[in-house]
């Protein structure tokens, strides 16, 4: 049995690094394969997934882990995508940043802050529109479908 002593259901604001910042995620079928390796995770429990945000060399993750540490999450998420994708390279640095959410207003702000980046980076006009994040997910493909708040994703990720 686990040690359970070290795990916590606190949701944290992850940022991992592609190795050596290359810009894996640029191609379509890898940002995909990350994608359906974090909402595999997801749905076998490992973790709650509040919002997700793949950038063309990292990734951003609001996630709560549930019976697991946050750093086996992590590691479930870059193992499992590395064997997806069948590569035998190192894709991700060592390690990841990791700041705990402290309340529901933390974790709205930083969900949008997660969404607006690719706008900020001029990678597309709206959050809804940027391929690989939870926003143009939850807007179903729709922009004119407006995003959850984070009220609405807690409520939807707890069942």
């Amino acid at each position: 049995m686990a040690n359970l002593a070290h795990i916590s259901r606190r949701t944290f604001f992850v940022t991992a690094a592609t190795y050596e910042r290359r810009p894996i995620f640029q191609i379509s079928r890898v940002a995909e394969v990350f994608i359906d390796t974090l909402l595999y995770y997801r749905t076998h429990g490992c973790y709650k997934l509040h919002a997700f945000l793949v950038m063309p060399d990292h990734v951003h993750l609001l996630l709560t882990p549930q019976s697991i540490s946050l750093d086996r999450a992590i590691t479930l998420i870059q193992t499992g995508f590395a064997h997806r994708l069948a590569s035998q390279h190192t894709l991700w640095e060592q390690g990841f940043t990791a700041h705990p959410v402290r309340n529901l207003r933390d974790l709205e702000t930083l969900r949008t802050y997660l969404h607006q980046t690719p706008v900020r980076e001029n990678l597309t006009p709206t959050p809804e529109l940027y391929p690989y994040s939870s926003a143009h997910r939850l807007a179903g493909k729709n922009p004119a479908v407006p995003v959850p708040t984070a009220t609405t994703l807690l409520s939807k990720s707890a069942s």
